[in-house]
């Protein structure tokens, strides 16, 4: 497959239109870039083999449809947990989007049968049954071209819902996109997902997103099972249960600004 979400030159990531998002045709979806994010933490050193649990994003603007640079650092190093900072910038140094994280060694621990809770059994990606695209008529991007979704329960707009999602393309030309750059990619469509306000009349935004993962999905689809939670004074909260076919692996959270149009 010759697309790609993003081509890489040195240092800057030239997005294609496969990166824009629902709300605005010169901006991103913010599951691109929040991948982006993760890829650069991921290709920090560490003094021993760790694997990031926790993500916290924060929105600084829209993300412009341009050419960014992700960059990352240690803030707190160790061998058994570190913590780390990321930061996406506009070629001209202009943040858009950052994020911190923590770390954890990856060990091998002897766990009895009884301490995880057992997790009630859901449709998985082949019950489920492709999603058409109800929120605008554009042709192109992340929501639509990037990735294939297809609802398990539910479906557009109307409510709480169990999509099933997986890269349609790389996300970056020439590489394999990890576990954890397509989770933190797919759960950025909480709010979309499980929306109950209608894209033409309403604002529903994520200012923010916050990851967290006990593990890393195995095979190529990552669940969301999301439900959004709105206030009239303009707030609200989409949450997500993370789950791959073997079972959970993690939460997402997003604050949402709401507001008509």
């Amino acid at each position: 497959m010759t697309d790609a979400v993003f081509t890489p030159e040195g240092d800057v990531l030239i997005p294609s239109e496969h990166a824009r998002g629902p709300w605005d045709a010169g901006s991103m979806h913010g599951g691109a870039p929040a991948a982006l994010v993760a890829r650069a933490i991921e290709r920090l050193e560490t003094p021993v083999p760790m694997r990031c649990v926790r993500l916290a994003y924060e929105f600084v603007s829209a993300v412009p449809l341009q050419p960014v640079i992700a960059t990352a650092r240690i803030t707190r190093g160790g061998k058994r947990l570190a913590l780390v900072e990321a930061s996406l910038t506009t070629t001209d140094g202009t943040e858009v989007l950052r994020a911190r994280g923590t770390l954890l060694r990856i060990g091998d621990v002897h766990l009895p049968a009884a301490a995880t809770p057992p997790d009630p059994p859901v449709p998985g990606p082949d019950e489920g049954r492709s999603a058409h695209w109800t929120g605008g008529d554009e042709t192109a991007g992340f929501h639509l071209t990037a990735v294939e979704l297809r609802f398990a329960r539910g479906d557009w707009g109307q409510g709480p819902a169990l999509g099933w999602f997986r890269l349609a393309m790389p996300l970056v030309a020439g590489e394999a996109a990890t576990p954890l750059q397509r989770t933190v990619a797919f759960a950025d469509f909480g709010n979309g997902l499980s929306r109950t306000l209608d894209f033409h009349t309403h604002l529903f935004v994520n200012t923010d997103l916050t990851v967290h993962l006990h593990r890393e999905p195995e095979g190529e689809w990552v669940g969301l099972d999301a439900r959004t939670d709105l206030d009239a004074t303009g707030a609200g909260q989409a949450t997500s249960i993370l789950r791959d076919e073997r079972g959970r692996l993690g939460v997402a959270a997003q604050s949402l600004f709401v507001d008509e149009r």
